[in-house]
């Protein structure tokens, strides 16, 4: 399976998801591992099976197993780190933003690729997840190392657009069961 298989399960009324995920995948804003690991993360973020197969199916003849691990690693850590930061950033109790998470994160410091390709990675996922703060400050870093804002853009796109795919897919499968 492809993203033009992903994009054959596209209904009708999702034409512009479709057409919206074919120009994604010939963005050049971004580089090659760039945007394929901003798809393969966003969409082990989401994790609706016929997604992850066709993102990861086309994934997998571009990027190295190492950038493939790092995609999943930055869903999975944002997955945890997502929730506990916007919990803290939503509790009128800011008593918890000065204890220790005492969460491990040792993928952070060492994700095995480009650490800003990490902090791009980690920013979709952030975004499909909803947290504001670690939207804030994976977007700080990339800013800081010069990463333009046209890129942080594209990887935001991306996770937009494979969030409602993977919405479309989950919603017709449950319609066809």
């Amino acid at each position: 399976m492809s993203i033009d298989a992903l994009r054959d399960l596209m209904p009708a009324y999702a034409r512009d998801i479709s057409l919206n995920l074919g120009s994604l995948a010939s963005e050049t804003v971004l580089n090659d591992q760039q945007k394929w690991g901003c798809f393969l993360a966003s969409a082990h973020a989401v994790g609706v099976a016929p997604v992850v197969r066709a993102i990861e199916a086309q994934a997998a003849a571009i990027l190295s197993p190492e950038a493939m691990n790092a995609a999943k690693a930055a869903a999975a850590i944002m997955g945890m780190n997502n929730i506990y930061y916007r919990s803290l950033h939503l509790m009128k109790n800011h008593e918890y933003t000065t204890i220790p998470a005492r969460l491990r994160m040792n993928v952070l410091a060492n994700p095995g690729v480009d650490k800003m390709d990490f902090e791009l990675w980690s920013t979709a996922v952030s975004a499909i997840n909803g947290c504001g703060s670690c939207l804030d400050a994976h977007e700080g870093a990339l800013r800081k190392h010069g990463v333009p804002a046209t890129q942080v853009q594209a990887a935001l796109r991306i996770a937009a657009v494979v969030h409602a795919a993977s919405r479309i897919v989950a919603s017709e499968t449950a319609l066809a069961a």
